[in-house]
């Protein structure tokens, strides 16, 4: 099969990327490599360089013949600065989307998956989040990824396109190595950042109404993603039924302070870290039933916090080097 990624190159995308090549399918990546990297990308994948907003572009690389499906990844991913950058935001993940999905329109490319993110759901008020929980995003990146899921839907109507969204938790780790979160405000990011340049970790925020007053999250490893995507995206082009949307989660949540007590131990940086005022965008707690993603697609994903710390440490340290 031969699949478009799009974000093909960046630390999620490569690592869906690498995971459809050692399946044995074809890859063609269209990444503006503005976080991507070139040393991320799998031996034996294509590599168109642009932007979606790139609309000729874009048209060029879905005339490509016999693509069976698209994987859409690539986005602006900053829920709390898309708050600061909101234009930004949905230009990249609307406007986007909008010339992607013309494109497939205009070339009979009639399949995609698409990387959506829990922050469609928002603030919530249930320990473990179901498909079917009402979505009230409360950044304009949750907004953007929302309104992809509502173009996804009236594709489908209007001209017949087969879409699955899928809902990314927190995703971390690394399965390849020196493949790594260059997000520069992800969690582990900002924390691996800041024990390498000798400063203190920070915690956004300890008076949410949560089990140690820090944000609670479902943290997911990278590769266990990558597998689901790849089944996605052959169940669908198989032609089997897939549901319009799926949670990607463990259904169990660690807190900040867990995760930074955990990653003290697995740097061996002797840390406390210092609490600054919460980060606008942040919901309390996220975290998820992955049911029906084990139900369709064999999801399975160990919340083992240790190993997706000391996997993500690796890979973060091997990159400097």
């Amino acid at each position: 099969m031969k699949f478009l990624v799009t974000g093909g190159a960046g630390f999620i995308g490569s690592h869906v990327s690498h995971a459809l090549v050692s399946r044995g399918h074809d890859v063609i990546i269209f990444d503006d490599f503005s976080s991507g990297r070139h040393s991320f990308v799998p031996r034996g994948a294509a590599v168109i360089q642009g932007s979606l907003l790139d609309v000729d572009l874009v048209d060029s690389a879905l005339a490509s013949a016999g693509i069976d499906a698209v994987i859409h990844i690539a986005g602006y991913k900053h829920a709390g600065e898309s708050v600061i950058h909101p234009l930004h935001t949905y230009e990249q993940n609307v406007t986007g989307m909008m010339n992607l999905l013309e494109g497939m329109r205009s070339h009979g490319v009639t399949r995609i998956i698409f990387s959506s993110s829990s922050a469609v759901y928002g603030d919530v008020d249930v320990e473990v989040i179901s498909e079917d929980h009402p979505t009230s995003p409360k950044s304009p990146y949750g907004e953007s990824k929302l309104i992809g899921e509502w173009l996804l839907r009236n594709v489908g109507v209007a001209y017949g396109m087969e879409h699955t969204s899928l809902r990314y938790f927190n995703v971390v780790g690394s399965s390849h190595p020196g493949i790594f979160d260059v997000s520069p405000s992800s969690l582990f990011s900002l924390v691996f950042q800041a024990l390498s340049a000798g400063t203190t970790p920070k915690i956004f925020g300890n008076d949410y109404n949560t089990v140690d007053g820090t944000c609670v999250r479902d943290y997911i490893p990278v590769g266990a993603l990558a597998d689901a995507h790849v089944v996605a995206a052959e169940r669908m082009v198989a032609g089997k039924p897939m549901e319009t949307a799926y949670n990607l989660g463990t259904g169990t949540g660690h807190s900040v302070a867990q995760v930074m007590a955990v990653m003290s131990e697995v740097t061996g940086f002797d840390f406390q870290p210092d609490v600054v005022p919460r980060r606008a965008g942040d919901p309390a707690t996220v975290v998820a039933s992955g049911e029906l993603a084990t139900r369709d697609l064999g999801w399975s994903a160990a919340p083992d916090l240790h190993t997706m710390i000391e996997q993500a440490w690796t890979g973060f340290s091997s990159a400097q080097e």
